[in-house]
């Protein structure tokens, strides 16, 4: 089979390969890295009025400013640092989110005295990922029940650039929900990951 005959979720569909390797390779498979998962939740707050396209192809760009999305290294951060990443082209260039992303970090490690953030996000779905089966993009929403309830728990931890879009938007992402549609290639090869998914643990390592 061609790479033209392959079925794809339309988004998908445009003349663009990284955004193909990323539906094929990464949107909607279940993880559980936490480290993965900040990169992700600080990567869906900066595409906030804008496309993801144009975040995945700075995603490299973001991960080199960003010190690979290091907490530890980012809660150090201060005004050189803020300035050297508003002089950056290769990012996007927001105060508000590049002072929340140190924020977000600072919220992360509070939580990880506690928890992971992975199994803290988990826990909404009480390990278990929703698997859809949408016909057509139309009846997928942009932000549900679960994604508001995630969305206040975040911000009850101090994170920000979490709103409910932004966390569906990163749920659909990390698989924790499945909104392929059925017809498309990846739709069952996701579900089969996500039944086989086994959400992590929340105890914090000694």
């Amino acid at each position: 089979m061609t790479d033209s005959e392959i079925v794809r979720c339309r988004w998908a569909g445009i003349a663009e390969p990284i955004y193909a390797r990323y539906h094929d390779e990464e949107w909607g498979v279940p993880h559980a890295n936490d480290r993965a998962m900040f990169e992700k939740l600080v990567l869906e707050g900066f595409q906030a009025g804008l496309s993801w396209l144009t975040i995945l192809k700075k995603r490299e760009n973001f991960r080199r400013a960003f010190h690979g999305f290091d907490a530890e290294r980012i809660v150090r951060y201060g005004a050189k640092d803020i300035a050297r990443l508003m002089a950056d082209p290769g990012i996007v260039r927001n105060r508000l989110k590049v002072e929340a992303t140190i924020d977000n970090a600072r919220a992360l490690l509070k939580l990880a005295q506690r928890t992971r953030l992975s199994a803290f996000l988990w826990s909404f779905l009480d390990g278990r990922p929703q698997i859809n089966r949408h016909r057509s993009f139309k009846t997928v929403p942009a932000e549900t029940p679960v994604s508001k309830t995630i969305s206040k728990a975040l911000k009850a931890e101090g994170f920000r650039f979490v709103g409910p879009t932004t966390i569906y938007a990163f749920m659909q992402s990390t698989g924790m929900v499945n909104d392929h549609i059925v017809t498309c290639h990846r739709h069952a090869a996701c579900a089969e990951l996500q039944r086989r998914f086994r959400a992590p643990s929340e105890r914090v390592s000694a």
